[in-house]
C-alpha cells in the first residue's frame, strides 16, 4: 500500500510541474504584452497630442488651423491613453511578481479586473476618436460636414495613426484578459 501511495505522489508532482511552466510562460507573455501596449498607448497619446497643421489663406494674417485640442473627443482620447499608459507601466510590477510567483492567483484576478476596466475606457476613447477621424476623412454631406483631410493631410495622418495604435492596445488588452482567465482557471 505504501509503495502505491508513493507512486501516486510522484505522478501528482509530474502533472503540477508542466502547469507551473505554462503559467510562467503566460506570465512572461503578459509582461511583454503590457510593455507593447504601454508603447502603443504612449505613442497614440503623443501622436494625437502633437497633431496640428496650419494652412495659409490669402494673406499671412488669415490662417486656418487644425489642432487636436479643438475637438473634445480628441482631448478625451489623449487623456485616456495617457492614464492607461501610466496604468500599464505600474501594472508591470504585478506582472513581474506573477513571473516570480507563478502560482499567485489574487494578483492575477486583480490584474484581470483592472484590465477589464481599462479595456472599457480605452475602447470608448478609441471608438469616439475613430468616429471623428471617419468624419475628417469622408465628411457627412447630409449634415453639411465637409471632409477636411483633403486640405489637412498631415493632421489627418497623425490622428489616423494614433487611433490605429490605440486599437492595437485594445487587442492586446483582450489577449491579456484571456491569458489571465486561463492562468486563473488552471489553479
Amino acid at each position: 500500500m505504501k509503495v502505491g501511495a508513493v507512486e501516486n505522489v510522484e505522478v501528482a508532482k509530474d502533472t503540477v510541474a508542466p502547469r507551473k511552466g505554462f503559467k510562467r510562460g503566460l506570465s512572461i507573455l503578459d509582461f511583454i504584452f503590457r510593455i507593447i501596449a504601454a508603447i502603443a498607448t504612449a505613442g497614440s497619446a503623443l501622436a494625437m497630442g502633437t497633431a496640428k497643421q496650419t494652412l495659409p489663406f490669402a494673406t499671412q494674417f488669415v490662417r486656418f488651423r487644425a489642432r487636436f485640442s479643438d475637438l473634445p473627443t480628441f482631448v478625451f482620447f489623449v487623456i485616456t491613453n495617457s492614464i492607461i499608459c501610466a496604468y500599464l507601466v505600474l501594472s508591470l510590477i504585478l506582472s513581474f511578481y506573477n513571473i516570480i510567483r507563478s502560482v499567485a492567483v489574487k494578483s492575477r484576478i486583480l490584474l484581470a479586473f483592472l484590465d477589464t476596466v481599462m479595456l472599457g475606457l480605452l475602447t470608448s476613447a478609441a471608438s469616439a476618436a475613430a468616429a471623428i477621424v471617419y468624419l475628417a476623412h469622408y465628411g457627412n454631406p447630409n449634415a453639411n460636414w465637409f471632409a477636411i483631410c483633403r486640405q489637412y493631410g498631415y493632421f489627418c495622418s497623425r490622428i489616423s495613426g494614433s487611433v490605429v495604435g490605440s486599437f492595437l492596445a485594445v487587442v492586446l488588452f483582450m489577449l491579456l484578459i484571456l491569458m489571465s482567465a486561463v492562468a486563473v482557471s488552471w489553479h
